[in-house]
């Protein structure tokens, strides 16, 4: 199995769907691993690190596509991506395929086998893609609350943590 990662392109999007401890494991199981150059670089990763755990770097993300079997991305594929989709390939990532018809019925055309990682579920009844994120989102929804209750951020000037001589915000 020849596996790509492209580097994500979402606006806002600094995610890499492949760390270089997982090329590892991959490559240990067999796989080729192709990761475009600095797909990772925005969540620490170097090509580097990459190189090491066993992937072939790629120059673009279209090399990527072009010869990849299973494409990992992060978020839902965007619109320029959808004329390098080929029919029968998989393609893994979050889709939210509910909240855009026009990506549902992009995905239909290309024949391609779409797995949404919002969508696995395990006989527990356990998601074991979106719990984490949903975690994660969880955390950094009470840091960014307090990040807006500073005055420089147009809050109240509220400190969570609190002083000694001044109550601690609620």
């Amino acid at each position: 199995m020849i596996i790509g990662v492209p580097q994500e392109i979402k606006i806002g999007e600094t995610r890499v769907s492949m760390t270089p401890s997982l090329c590892r494991r991959c490559v240990s199981l067999g796989a080729q691993v192709l990761v475009q150059k600095s797909a990772g670089a925005r969540s620490g990763f170097t090509d580097e690190e990459y190189r090491a755990a066993g992937a072939t770097l790629v120059s673009t993300a279209r090399k990527v596509w072009s010869q990849a079997e299973m494409i990992l991305k992060v978020k839902e594929h965007q619109p320029s991506e959808y004329p390098l989709i080929r029919p029968g390939q998989i393609l893994f990532c979050y889709f939210h395929f509910a909240a855009s018809k026009e990506l549902t019925r992009a995905l239909l055309k290309t024949r391609s086998v779409a797995i949404a990682y919002e969508t696995i579920r395990l006989d527990s009844g356990e998601h074991p893609l979106l719990t984490p994120m949903s975690e994660v989102a969880g955390k950094m929804a009470i840091q960014e609350g307090a990040k807006y209750l500073e005055r420089s951020m147009g809050g109240k000037g509220i400190l969570l943590g609190g002083v000694p001589g001044v109550r601690r915000g609620r």
